[in-house]
């Protein structure tokens, strides 16, 4: 039987609270560390690996984790994820991400229907309509090709089928997988929606639509923006713009759109990547084959996620030593470094994937936790960032956990050898350098040029970023962020906190305002 506990009452949590803690800069120096690399490293699917030698922990504190991973029962609610069991207490809802790329246990039905068929069957209307997009068999209202897709969505809708899209961009190029330019409208800000309408053919382009609920202000506001620019073009919107939305949405049967794919409430935004929300537009793109190939990567990672020994099981363990580092540690913030161009906005979209879910203050059962929860997220590619923050990550006096992402090869192919060694080699040996350079530190009698080291991380290390391993990356940070929330007690599936402003926004629109809020209002002449 599952029982859903606050950590701080777990005696394995507590014991953990005694262990020694690891002194990083002598564990990572010299044989020590050398040692600790080879060993300390966990597979993952698609060719990538987990390293975490560069942390905060050893042996002891491993054994503690375990134990804390069995009292938790992380491996029996992660079945109970996917089997269909109501795991989203705040909205009353199963959670069913994963089953967009695989079954891992039981049938789950839910309305009356086969979830994972009725994924699947979405997945094949989307292949469908793509592959006739590209044959010419879709076209616009002179009978030419479309060449370009624009998304229009926010936060789910938009930052993760963006941090995908450009991931896989230059592969697909390189490949010789690119189909469809994406460009993709998210802020209401009208500068947004001009800029891409004015960097487009709107003769020539699809619009994807996305809204669950088909009452998004700042998505609907963005249609009625394309809506007007094709009007204006002299051109049918019913013939450029398709939608991904819910069945019971007022968009789902319209004739404003040239076709609908379903989505549904059992799918949080900032989980939707490897369901509609990213396969339409990542079919377009790059063909529904890649987008298979990116469903298959996250298949594999999830079940990984399975197997009840920490030690093989990159996910849980990397959850469980961020918990370590914010509940005994003290570590407020964790960074995320991509040595890959090709990730720049991953990190945006672990943003929202992890504060969106963890960033709550009372647990399952609304009653407030008595010990931190989710971290700030942040980060930027390396070495970008390296010129940016990393001043802070060295030498300040905060310590922030490090979660390095790097490759051994590029996309395009394309180099160049200056000074003995090409520019991957320089991207590398950047991030080995980091990597040492935080846990060891440099000793030095001018203070200002001392590094007391210490600082932990660790690194995801892959071959290429391709449509399988980044289907990997991805599943890892989202069952990494579930088995967090499990830890610590919260429902990682609701996100309430984004509610209020939206009310307020409404408020202000309608001019039912009062004391400040009609102050600002009149500020920004609403």
């Amino acid at each position: 039987m599952i029982t859903w506990n606050n950590l701080d009452t777990l005696e394995s949590f507590k014991e953990l609270s005694n262990v020694k803690k690891v002194n990083l800069v002598e564990a990572m120096t010299g044989e020590n560390g050398a040692e600790r690399v080879k060993n300390y490293s966990v597979p993952m699917a698609a060719g990538l690996a987990y390293n975490y030698a560069a942390k905060q922990v050893d042996d002891e504190v491993l054994e503690g984790l375990k134990k804390l991973a069995k009292e938790a029962q992380l491996t029996e609610k992660y079945a109970a994820l996917y089997n269909g069991e109501m795991i989203n207490t705040g909205e009353k809802r199963l959670v069913l991400h994963q089953l967009t790329r695989g079954q891992l246990g039981d049938t789950v039905t839910a309305d009356g229907v086969d979830k994972r068929a009725f994924y699947v069957e979405q997945q094949q209307k989307i292949a469908d309509f793509a592959n006739k997009v590209h044959a010419g068999e879709i076209t616009n209202a002179a009978g030419e090709k479309f060449t370009t897709v624009v998304q229009i969505g926010i936060g789910g809708s938009d930052l993760g089928p963006r941090a995908m899209y450009l991931a896989l961009e230059n592969w697909a190029k390189k490949n010789d997988k690119f189909k469809m330019e994406a460009k993709f409208i998210s802020n209401v800000d009208p500068d947004d929606a001009a800029a891409v309408l004015n960097s487009i053919d709107v003769a020539h382009s699809i619009f994807v639509l996305v809204s669950k609920s088909g009452t998004t202000l700042e998505t609907l506001t963005n249609e009625s923006f394309v809506k007007d620019a094709l009007k204006n073009a002299g051109l049918d919107a019913s013939k450029h713009i398709i939608a991904v939305t819910s069945e019971t949405s007022p968009l789902a049967k319209s004739d404003d759109y040239l076709a609908a794919f379903f989505m549904d409430d059992y799918i949080g935004g900032r989980y939707s990547s490897t369901s509609a929300v990213g396969g339409a537009v990542l079919s377009l793109a790059f063909g529904p084959e890649v987008f298979a190939e990116f469903l298959e990567g996250a298949a594999e990672e999830d079940k990984l996620a399975k197997n009840e020994d920490v030690m093989q099981n990159p996910a849980m363990l990397d959850a469980l030593i961020g918990v370590y580092e914010r509940n005994i540690l003290g570590y407020p913030s964790t960074a995320v470094l991509p040595y890959s161009q090709a990730l720049s906005r991953f990190p945006a979209h672990l943003q929202q994937l992890d504060m969106e879910s963890n960033g709550k203050s009372v647990n399952r059962f609304g009653e407030p936790v008595d010990y931190v929860t989710g971290p700030v997220i942040f980060g930027e590619p390396g070495t970008n960032g390296q010129h940016s923050f990393y001043q802070l990550l060295h030498q300040g006096t905060d310590i922030v956990p490090l979660q390095f992402i790097g490759f051994k090869n590029n996309q395009m192919g394309t180099d160049v050898v200056i000074q003995d060694s090409t520019s991957q080699q320089k991207l590398c040996a950047n991030v080995a350098a980091q990597i040492v350079a935080f846990a060891c530190g440099k000793a030095d009698d001018n203070r200002n040029k001392n590094f007391e080291g210490g600082r932990p991380s660790s690194i995801i290390i892959g071959e290429q970023v391709n449509p399988a391993s980044l289907g990997a990356l991805l599943a890892h940070f989202e069952n990494k962020v579930m088995f967090q929330g499990f830890l610590w007690n919260v429902n990682s599936f609701d996100q309430e906190g984004v509610q209020l402003g939206k009310v307020l926004a409404k408020r202000v629109l309608a001019h039912e305002t009062d004391g400040a809020l009609k102050v600002f209002s009149d500020l920004l002449n609403i």
